[in-house]
């Protein structure tokens, strides 16, 4: 891992942390106002030190080219504006903190999380001692999956600062730190990140956070419209799979062209389970099939895992045994 340092001439240094294969994590305390606006060259914005203190903030920065997680502890109080680019929105949140302001709602609470659309102004006030993490996404990619999970919600484009109260900003906070954690790991042993792995991750769990803290009116479906309904998405799923790709709830919400709650209902209604439940046992069954008429001098459970997208190979294998009551390893062998 090597190091670069930030702070104004004259000032003991501090340092930034970055991955040595690819640039894509820096973490820094911060001297500076100006420093920690120039460091999030993706948004246009200036910062302002408002309060008195020598440390600025630590800050956090995962980039990954069109997606971006930052957080930012403040030591002192800033004024944070600008204007979002095209085509990039953000979803944020801070920690409980007296005095928070974001443009015009004065709002920091343990439930509060804010999307912020393209082309909007923005000012904060972010006081002493609060914590700050936004996540920006591609906004179209954004809107496009979040209609398919709850379409009556999201008919209309957001053109200012939305706020929603969720349960599972903890959760969320938790997910950030997890992918710094990765992150930095990665790089401390000197390897490429999977972005594209990281980045679908942030995107659906997102997707995931929004889409949980809003409501829809909803009328459950009949007998076959559920039918109809499971078969279009598992002919889907069927699709992408030949494909080599793995889809998401939302994309399965487009195909069937039913909300996330309905999509959900049927497919309890249809096996009894979630429908990423009832998809997973699919891939499983298909990877068992794949082992059963494989050659184990030619193929391993390794192959056969990723040809059916199961990224975490202990996490396949445990399921596996828990429900064909054996390794894949020892199907494989037979």
């Amino acid at each position: 891992m090597s190091e670069s340092h930030v702070g104004l001439k004259g000032e003991e240094p501090r340092f930034v942390a970055v991955a040595a294969a690819d640039n894509c994590l820096r973490s820094a305390r911060l001297k500076d106002a100006s420093v920690q606006a120039a460091m999030q060259p993706w948004i246009g914005m200036k910062c302002l030190q408002l309060s008195s203190g020598l440390d600025v903030a630590d800050f956090k920065a995962l980039d990954l080219g069109d997606q971006q997680v930052v957080r930012e502890r403040q030591h002192v109080a800033v004024q944070k504006f600008g204007t979002t680019p095209v085509n990039m929105c953000t979803i944020s949140y801070c920690t409980p903190a007296p005095g928070f302001r974001f443009s015009n709602r004065r709002s920091a609470g343990a439930a509060d999380i804010f999307l912020m659309p393209e082309n909007t102004p923005f000012d904060l006030y972010v006081p002493a001692g609060a914590q700050t993490t936004y996540v920006s996404l591609d906004q179209r990619a954004f809107l496009r999956s979040a209609r398919a999970l709850n379409p009556r919600h999201w008919e209309k484009t957001p053109q200012h600062v939305t706020a929603f109260l969720t349960q599972h900003q903890t959760a969320f906070g938790d997910m950030v730190d997890g992918w710094f954690s990765a992150a930095s790991t990665t790089a401390a042993r000197g390897q490429l990140l999977d972005k594209p792995a990281v980045s679908r991750n942030i995107f659906e769990s997102v997707l995931r956070l929004v889409s949980a803290s809003t409501e829809d009116d909803w009328v459950p479906p009949a007998g076959w419209c559920i039918f109809r309904i499971c078969r279009k998405a598992k002919a889907f799923v069927e699709q992408c799979q030949d494909a080599g790709k793995l889809p998401t709830v939302a994309d399965l919400c487009a195909a069937a062209g039913v909300s996330e709650r309905t999509l959900q209902y049927a497919f309890q209604d249809y096996v009894g389970m979630s429908p990423v439940a009832y998809l997973r046992l699919c891939r499983l069954n298909d990877a068992r099939a794949a082992l059963l008429r494989g050659d184990p001098q030619t193929i391993s459970v390794t192959n056969v895992a990723m040809q059916f997208n199961f990224e975490h190979l202990g996490r396949f294998a445990g399921d596996y045994k828990r429900l064909f009551g054996e390794a894949p390893s020892a199907t494989l062998a037979r």
